[in-house]
């Protein structure tokens, strides 16, 4: 695997990369994407990092795995490419954009606006192999990932971190509340979605609102 990376990134995580876990991780997808159909396509795997640099993050959005269908996943969490049917979770995120912002629900689905915004879409799980979910788990990428989002407590302030469901919601160990801000809620998936926990969150609104009063530009979501 090509570890081609943003260098805000890769002066920050050198000490991941260096580490043996990551070697046997980067060795199990190489052989993967060389032996079967892996999502997102390989230039891709590090996306969120290369669109959202490390000093101008501003928020972080927290998914678990890529989508595992044929031209869905781009490297950004909740994201598909333009074009693309949006998803159940993508659909009622815009559904919770529209009546908390009052923002018409967009054509594409691809969130590379926000991430160049400011906003990191990272999946604790970066790779998956088609059409069999959670395939690349406990390779290696969660604790990756985990080490992402430590070093992006350690090293800013003020971030906003949106914990969707609860598997987002154990990060919140990895986070220091006092530098920043957390705001949880249940996942935008239908089942949770359904159940009253993520309708009505106001996360958008509420994001930009801790964003304007640190003195930060808002996102436009």
């Amino acid at each position: 695997m090509n570890v081609n990376i943003h260098h805000s990134w890769k002066t920050a995580l050198q000490t991941e990369f260096d580490k043996p876990y990551f070697k046997d991780l980067s060795q199990f997808v190489t052989e993967d994407y060389k032996q079967n159909q892996c999502f997102p396509p390989e230039n891709l795997i590090f996306n969120a990092f290369d669109t959202c640099h490390l000093e101008a993050l501003k928020v972080v959005i927290i998914g678990q795995d890529p989508y595992h269908n044929y031209n869905q996943a781009n490297g950004l969490c909740f994201s598909v490419t333009d074009g693309v049917k949006h998803p159940p979770s993508l659909i009622n995120i815009f559904k919770e954009i529209e009546t908390d912002l009052g923002k018409p629900y967009p054509s594409s689905g691809n969130l590379e606006r926000w991430a160049k915004q400011g906003v990191f879409l990272l999946n604790a799980t970066l790779t998956v192999r088609a059409h069999e979910a959670g395939s690349h788990q406990k390779q290696g990428w969660e604790t990756f990932t985990d080490a992402v989002i430590k070093t992006i407590s350690d090293q800013k302030e003020n971030v906003v971190f949106l914990l969707w469901g609860g598997f987002a919601k154990k990060k919140a160990k990895l986070i220091d509340a006092k530098k920043h801000h957390v705001l949880t809620s249940g996942h935008p998936s239908p089942l949770s979605a359904n159940r009253g926990y993520w309708f009505g969150n106001k996360h958008f609104s509420q994001t930009n609102n801790l964003l304007t009063s640190d003195g930060l530009d808002l996102i436009d979501w």
